[in-house]
């Protein structure tokens, strides 16, 4: 069967802004959300219908809150991983995605041709924190988690620990964090992320990716509607 993520998406801004609204009024309740580890973690399986507006909604949800609460006005994603890892490689890729589609109203770090990995990490953050200090990060990497979820995608409020499902002890990073489970695990088998089908990577990547430009649409259509009501009073 087709995913959503391999469809157009004739949805408007009315739709999406909708999607969001509705978001809201039924926060707590649910789409795809569970409690782990003291905090909400939202599921999306992106190899059945995967309904990007829904993403899309959520992720806004979120991101206007942690804007709100944090006093941040802009948005920083930071996409980990390296391209010389297949299941590594779905950072950099959404990092080459959005730096594609010419988003506007965020900054990226992380792409194919210039990753952010273990052995940079540590410069990359301090550098956002100097040059983006007012933008909330969303931190974008692979994840390793249950057989049963390997092409689920999860988001929630909070950081996350790179490396950690491969043994790599490294600073926790983000405000919030999307990650795309490549493959499963219990013994942190580093070589594991070879094997792991570029098939799972690219839909992880499409279906994240227009989910984000989707709900970052939602931001810049909302801010020029308001400037435009603004200049005609």
């Amino acid at each position: 069967m087709e995913s959503s993520a391999e469809k157009s998406t004739p949805y408007s801004i009315n739709y999406l802004y909708n999607a969001y609204n509705s978001v809201k009024e039924r926060k707590g309740n649910g789409l795809a959300g569970m409690k782990r580890w003291d905090r909400e973690i939202y599921y999306y399986d992106t190899t059945d219908d995967f309904e990007i507006e829904k993403f899309a909604g959520r992720f806004l949800h979120l991101l206007s809150e942690e804007m709100r609460l944090k006093k941040k006005k802009n948005v920083l994603f930071l996409c980990i991983g390296t391209d010389r890892s297949t299941g590594d490689s779905l950072g950099p890729l959404i990092g080459y995605k959005l730096n594609e589609s010419g988003i506007k109203n965020a900054r990226v770090i992380g792409t194919l041709d210039h990753p952010v990995h273990a052995l940079n990490l540590e410069y990359s953050v301090k550098r956002a924190e100097k040059l983006y200090s007012d933008s909330i990060v969303v931190a974008v990497d692979a994840s390793i988690g249950n057989l049963e979820h390997i092409g689920y995608v999860t988001m929630g409020r909070g950081s996350l620990r790179p490396g950690l499902g491969v043994r790599k002890n490294l600073d926790a990073v983000g405000d919030m964090f999307i990650t795309g489970i490549v493959s499963a695990t219990m013994d942190g088998d580093p070589f594991l992320l070879q094997s792991v089908r570029l098939s799972v990577v690219m839909r992880l990547a499409d279906c994240i990716s227009r989910s984000i430009l989707l709900g970052m649409n939602i931001i810049e259509k909302t801010v020029d509607n308001f400037l435009s009501e603004a200049s005609s009073l």
